[in-house]
């Protein structure tokens, strides 16, 4: 009798999942195992059901009919850090980024929320991430309580112990938020330096413009310096990416449709990103709008034409010049005995495992002078962060990340750079954890190499 009220309560879930899983994606896995040894939470756990392989068969079980998406299920879908590491690892070309995003579709268009959830939901969902104006408003809003004294309040006073341990971490290393965005700052426009190779538009982001201003604006002056006129089209949004993870479909397309027609109308050859996370849904738009066939020929248009600002220099760019630039951060920080900087590299997962990204960051900082590049341990292993999931699922983010920081310490580096602001935050959780501020820092690679651009 129980198990009759399960499938009655369950069935709109179940037709709902059958509706959107791709079988043919479901069937095109061998079961080899390939997957197993890329999977971090399979890694860390040893449990099938937490390896793509097992994810899958529970994909496929479900729309087979032979068991109920129940609560564990979801809880496995959702404890999937979408690192995609599985992708480059597997023969057949499974596409599980995007079985598992159908699969939280499906999930959060038939979950009941608490009220709270459900307020913190629409707020960033629907109303904060939608609106550039709005997310310039939260930026100010951090900013003041950055600036204006609250925040020391805020850690004197206690209130921060409402929160938990991790919230209260991540609060202690988020960067000074920007009341105005590269746009506002620098204008919209910046002609090559040199004889112009091709016109680029920059996809400032949205958490990137509020916490990461700066890094738009260097890579703004990399971009030019290397010989590109540079385009910031102001109609642009949010990319959609943590829509598309938290199975929130409709208002990832959305987006996307907003972002195609901005940079449509803005004549140029290129679309370049500095945040992987945001690049690696870019250039998946063709396949987000697959179901729209109005939509068909500018997503493709679209989706061929994104670039990761690492790629875009190395592969169009002239060669800029970099040396060591020993100002009085660095002097700080350790050096060889001669004297050069060691460096190392947390590769982003959506760079490396979705736009295929991993050379032309490593090319760019060898190419530093007087800097020692360290390929560090299991570089290309998610190191926790993966969108928001340090905040959802703190405890197994902590466990990738304790394991990520052993590596961290054995390249012994003074600079540990990454090329996504989400994988620049959790280095920099991980610095602190382990007391290794007054060692090492935590840089995206764009303000390092433009730290170093010879004028």
């Amino acid at each position: 009798m129980a198990k009759l009220k399960d499938e009655a309560k369950l069935k709109p879930l179940t037709n709902k999942l059958r509706m959107l899983l791709d079988e043919d994606q479901l069937t095109n896995c061998m079961r080899c195992g390939f997957c197993l040894p890329a999977c971090p939470t399979y890694a860390e756990t040893g449990i099938e059901a937490e390896s793509p392989r097992g994810r899958i068969a529970l994909m496929k079980a479900v729309n087979d009919g032979i068991m109920l998406p129940d609560a564990a299920f979801e809880e496995q879908m959702n404890h999937c850090l979408g690192c995609r590491a599985c992708e480059p690892a597997c023969p057949a070309d499974v596409k599980y980024g995007q079985l598992i995003e159908q699969a939280r579709d499906a999930i959060e268009d038939h979950k009941q929320h608490k009220p709270m959830v459900r307020l913190i939901r629409h707020t960033a969902f629907h109303s904060v991430f939608t609106n550039p104006k709005r997310m310039k408003l939260m930026g100010q809003g951090l900013r003041l309580y950055q600036r204006a004294g609250l925040r020391t309040v805020a850690r004197g006073s206690g209130l921060m112990k409402l929160f938990p341990k991790h919230m209260r971490e991540m609060e202690q290393i988020l960067p000074d938020a920007a009341a105005k965005g590269v746009a506002e700052q620098i204008g919209t426009r910046h002609p090559a330096k040199g004889e112009r190779i091709a016109t680029v538009a920059l996809f400032k982001g949205c958490i990137m413009d509020v916490m990461f201003t700066d890094t738009n604006i260097h890579t703004v002056d990399l971009l030019t310096a290397a010989g590109f006129d540079v385009v910031i089209p102001e109609k642009q949004n949010c990319c959609g990416a943590l829509h598309a993870h938290s199975g929130e479909g409709e208002g990832a397309r959305s987006l996307a449709r907003r972002n195609i027609e901005a940079f449509k109308q803005a004549g140029i050859d290129y679309i370049v990103s500095n945040a992987g996370g945001c690049g690696a849904i870019l250039t998946e738009y063709d396949h987000l709008l697959q179901g729209e066939p109005e939509w068909t020929a500018d997503a493709k248009w679209f989706a061929e034409r994104v670039l990761d600002v690492s790629d875009l220099l190395v592969r169009h760019g002239r060669e800029i010049c970099f040396s060591k630039n020993v100002n009085k951060q660095e002097g700080a920080m350790q050096e060889e005995a001669s004297g050069s900087i060691r460096i190392t590299y947390q590769d982003s997962c959506h760079l490396r495992n979705v736009m295929r990204s991993s050379g032309a960051p490593r090319k760019l900082m060898r190419q530093v002078d007087g800097v020692t590049f360290v390929e560090m341990k299991d570089a290309d292993r998610c190191c926790g962060s993966a969108g928001i999931y340090n905040i959802t699922q703190p405890e197994m983010a902590g466990q990738i990340l304790d394991e990520k920081m052993e590596h961290v310490k054995a390249a012994d580096a003074s600079y540990l750079l990454t090329s996504n602001p989400g994988c620049l935050l959790q280095m920099k959780l991980g610095i602190e954890q382990q007391g290794l501020g007054d060692k090492m820092k935590a840089v995206h690679i764009v303000d390092f190499l433009h730290e170093h651009m010879q004028n």
